[in-house]
C-alpha cells in the first residue's frame, strides 16, 4: 500500500535538469531529508545513511531515457 505517490513530468532545458539534478544531490550531502511540494503542501522525506542506487539507461529506436532510482 502506497501512502504517498508523487510523481511529476516536465519539460525542461538540459540545464535546468542538471540544475534540479544539483539541487537534489546538495540535499542528500547536506541533509538527512529531501523536500518536495504537492498541491501547497510540503512534504519531508527522511533518508538514511546507506541508500541503494539502481541506474537504468535505454536506447532505442524511440528514444533515449535514463533513470535513476534511489531506495532505502
Amino acid at each position: 500500500m502506497k501512502l504517498i505517490d508523487i510523481e511529476q513530468k516536465r519539460q525542461l532545458q538540459r540545464e535546468e535538469a542538471a540544475q534540479w539534478l544539483r539541487t537534489l544531490a546538495d540535499d542528500l550531502a547536506r541533509h538527512n531529508d529531501l523536500e518536495f511540494e504537492r498541491d501547497g503542501l510540503p512534504y519531508k522525506v527522511v533518508v538514511p545513511d546507506q541508500i541503494t542506487m539502481e541506474m537504468e539507461l535505454e536506447i532505442g529506436d524511440e528514444g533515449t531515457s535514463l533513470e535513476i532510482e534511489l531506495s532505502w
